[in-house]
């Protein structure tokens, strides 16, 4: 298959302000992502193509329970002195990112990247964006209120996602995706897990005493759904593929938890990526599993990792054990295929190998390992028992994006963590997007022709100033040498006229179709 290597990250923030006690998250998230803005804020995102009610299983759903949410929420929000697209002051930067209000969360998307460590430099400077953001906004109210948390729960009964995103061929039978996927998904949080003091579930009070492996496994409601907000699945079915139809699907996971560890980020993306590679092989292990929802939790609530789950076939395996499956899958049938896959089964090995032998190597990798470890010491020295809402606390401080607070920022500055990207490749992927994909070509648009563009989609950027509409489509570009030779031509100072008469293969006299 010829489907371009092409993934992203969206990350919802957890904000609080420790000066008042009710908080509008809504509202507070709004003035957190403006603090962005030098400007005022104009309206850019073009909404039309998105539609959340297309399944993957080849039906269109009338509602979804999170619609009931949102006009709730509409009715909120009616009251207020602003509009819906104030309210979402949906932002598109010159890295080709996206930031927003996801109503009562600041919403970061990376630009779409081609490899991993694109990805982790642009995962690491949506963090220092977000963060930058949130010290503009303290500075305009006098104090140190505002609080930005990359984690996935408040500890309250109330999650909120971190997604990746990944492209993948239409041709693949979405069938054969589930069953290749599903149990890789409830096992993935073996390393991609963020660690939680507690058990909790959806609109119930965290209850304290147990460490787990996940955030987001408490959440996990169902096998499969289009929906997000509630009845959470392990496999989202949305079918918004923000590229042509009939040649791609997106598939938004948004079972995963937000890492701070750089490693750990890229290794979940990594064998997501590799597992759809066997998927399209068709040499995926055969580990259906008879029920998945329970097997997540049953896995996240065992940090000695002993826990086993059923298979439909009949027997157990353990977290482990379905991963070494994966694993030698992938071994057998795709080794030397590139330099990065490479990469990512020599550490997926090491990583599967070391949670059982020396979990304390996998300090400043894996995020929970690193968290257990933190909370462990500090139940020893002040003798506490894990019951103590003190470990909730400090749960919480692991993820602060603020470098004064965030325990996971202090190991880091420590040198206790292990990097995969420089500093310098943080600070260029602040201001621009990756060179060989088109959300390096969305944000250099930004950058050189902000005044003359009326909207932007992921797929298609909408410019202003001719008698009729004119768009660079975007929804198949994905060949490097075209990005590139795009990207020079932006570059070297042309005109939009000329780029778009240079580019007529990507020039539409009317709308795309979406």
């Amino acid at each position: 298959m010829n489907t371009p290597r092409l993934f992203g990250i969206e990350t919802e923030y957890g904000i609080t302000r420790e000066d008042i006690q009710d908080l509008d998250p809504v509202v507070e998230s709004m003035e957190l992502v403006r603090a962005h803005l030098s400007g005022k804020f104009e309206q850019a995102w073009d909404y039309k193509g998105e539609d959340p009610h297309e399944d993957q299983r080849g039906f269109r759903v009338t509602g979804l329970q999170q619609d009931r949410e949102e006009e709730a929420f509409s009715k909120l929000d009616a009251k207020r002195p602003l509009s819906f697209y104030e309210l979402k002051s949906d932002l598109v930067l010159e890295n080709g990112a996206r930031f927003y209000n996801d109503h009562t969360h600041p919403e970061y998307s990376t630009p779409e990247c081609r490899s991993l460590q694109d990805l982790v430099a642009h995962d690491r400077a949506g963090e220092r964006i977000v963060q930058h953001a949130t010290n503009r906004r303290n500075r305009a109210l006098g104090t140190s209120a505002v609080q930005v948390y990359k984690n996935n729960t408040d500890l309250h009964g109330h999650s909120y996602g971190c997604h990746d995103n990944y492209l993948i061929p239409r041709a693949l039978p979405f069938e054969q995706i589930a069953k290749g996927l599903l149990p890789f998904l409830v096992s993935r949080q073996l390393f991609a897990g963020s660690g939680k003091v507690g058990i909790e579930g959806q609109d119930s009070p965290c209850q304290h005493g147990r460490f787990q492996i996940s955030q987001r496994a408490d959440f996990m409601e169902t096998d499969m759904s289009v929906d997000t907000m509630h009845n959470r699945p392990i496999l989202n079915t949305r079918d918004e593929p923000h590229a042509d139809r009939v040649k791609y699907r997106r598939l938004h996971l948004i079972v995963g938890d937000a890492n701070m560890c750089e490693y750990a980020t890229a290794l979940k993306v990594g064998t997501t990526r590799v597992v759809f590679d066997l998927i399209g092989l068709g040499a995926a292990p055969d580990l259906e599993l008879h029920h998945p929802v329970s097997a997540i939790k049953t896995l996240s609530r065992d940090p000695d990792l002993k826990a086993v789950v059923s298979l439909k076939t009949g027997g157990t395996l353990s977290g482990i054990d379905i991963q070494a499956e994966y694993l030698l899958a992938a071994q057998k049938h795709l080794s030397g295929q590139d330099e990065e896959t490479d990469w990512v089964l020599r550490q997926w090995e090491k990583t599967l190998d070391l949670l059982q032998r020396d979990r304390s190597a996998l300090v400043g990798r894996v995020d929970w390992v690193t968290k257990y470890w933190l909370l462990e010491s500090f139940v020893q020295e002040e003798c506490l028992e894990w019951s103590d809402p003190w470990l909730a606390s400090l749960d919480l401080e692991y993820h602060n994006l603020n470098p004064d607070r965030g325990l996971y920022l202090g190991l880091e500055a420590e040198g206790r963590v292990e990097r995969l990207c420089t500093e310098a490749a943080i600070e260029a992927a602040m201001t621009s997007g990756p060179r060989d994909t088109r959300g390096g070509i969305r944000g250099l648009c930004v950058k050189h022709f902000r005044d003359q563009i009326k909207s932007v989609q992921w797929e298609h950027i909408q410019f202003k100033g001719w008698l009729k509409p004119r768009f660079l489509d975007m929804n198949d570009m994905f060949e490097p040498n075209r990005i590139h030779q795009l990207w020079q031509n932006i570059e070297e100072g042309r005109t939009l006229s000329q780029i778009l008469g240079l580019s007529q293969d990507t020039l539409q006299k009317k709308e795309p179709g979406l």
